[in-house]
């Protein structure tokens, strides 16, 4: 080796290859993300300014904003919206509030606190559509175990749960808030565990009772983790589609029909196919809205911390 090579520093001449060479770490995650979400998305949209309709022989035409001008007329598609909002809020708040018993419950250093947990995330594991099928069991008129006890309890003759117009949605909203909670509670468990206990002894040292540790102590920890949770359930809730399915199908008279099953009919029962997708965009932009919210929520609260 002479004194030249010896002598001579390092180069940057394979540090731009290094840096192109992590794209191909990136693709194997993105080409499944431009292929199952972004590329049906894109599609979807461009479909909803079309006249795609099932079993025509005719080209797809491009009708612009017709299909919108439609839907803001359609009388059955916003109901069919408020019913979404409505089973979205009614499953999403109780959800919230009885998982963050559960969550502080199983928080505690109780017996046998290891069963307790593997239990409570027992329907988390379960299928929407067996969910749905073992709540029309426990529905069921004539022998569902929820009637018996009714009988039993000699408070009636018990009812037909998911055809009557005014039990149809509060039943199915039973059933997804009891189906949804355990993923709840998994995360607010999570945000409690990550609170330091040094915190929770200095307050119970000063005097604290438990509601004051609770809102100065416990809440102000948990507070990024429960309105995320609570943003994604909300989203989670009014794209529902599997469960009301199983449980009702719409009905009756289209008191359960949410926003997704009347896109879902539409497509698949009537056949057309941009109508569908132009209450697919409305359903999007409504999530777009909601999670624009959460991050100015969230961005706000970075800025004053």
């Amino acid at each position: 080796m002479n004194a030249r090579s010896a002598t001579r520093k390092p180069t940057n001449r394979h540090k731009g290859g290094r840096g192109g060479g992590a794209w191909f770490l990136v693709l194997p995650a993105l080409i499944p993300l431009l292929v199952l979400s972004v590329g049906p998305l894109l599609y979807g949209i461009a479909l909803a300014f079309t006249d795609s309709q099932s079993g025509r022989t005719t080209p797809t035409q491009w009708v612009g904003l017709l299909n919108f001008r439609d839907l803001a007329h359609d009388g059955l598609f916003w109901e069919s919206f408020r019913i979404g909002l409505l089973w979205a809020v009614g499953v999403t708040v109780p959800q919230f509030l009885l998982a963050l018993g559960l969550a502080l419950l199983l928080n505690q250093r109780l017996r046998l606190r290891w069963l307790a947990r593997a239990l409570a995330i027992i329907p988390w594991a379960m299928p929407e559509v067996v969910v749905g099928i073992m709540w029309r069991l426990v529905y069921q008129p004539d022998a569902g175990i929820l009637n018996e006890t009714v009988r039993n309890l000699g408070l009636g003759d018990g009812r037909d749960w998911l055809t009557g117009l005014a039990t149809a949605l509060p039943a199915v909203i039973v059933v997804g808030i009891w189906a949804g909670m355990p993923q709840t509670t998994v995360a607010l468990l999570a945000g409690l565990q990550n609170t330091p206990q040094e915190l929770h002894e200095a307050a119970a040292i000063d005097g604290a009772g438990a509601w004051r540790r609770f809102s100065t102590v416990t809440w102000p920890a948990l507070k990024p983790v429960a309105l995320a949770i609570t943003a994604l359930n909300f989203i989670w809730n009014f794209n529902s589609f599997a469960l009301v399915y199983v449980l009702t199908n719409g009905g009756p008279g289209g008191r359960t029909r949410l926003p997704m099953l009347f896109a879902y009919e539409e497509a698949f029962r009537y056949g057309q196919f941009g109508y569908a997708a132009a209450m697919g965009c409305v359903m999007v932009a409504v999530i777009a809205v909601c999670l624009a919210f959460f991050l100015a929520g969230r961005l706000r609260d970075g800025g004053d911390q």
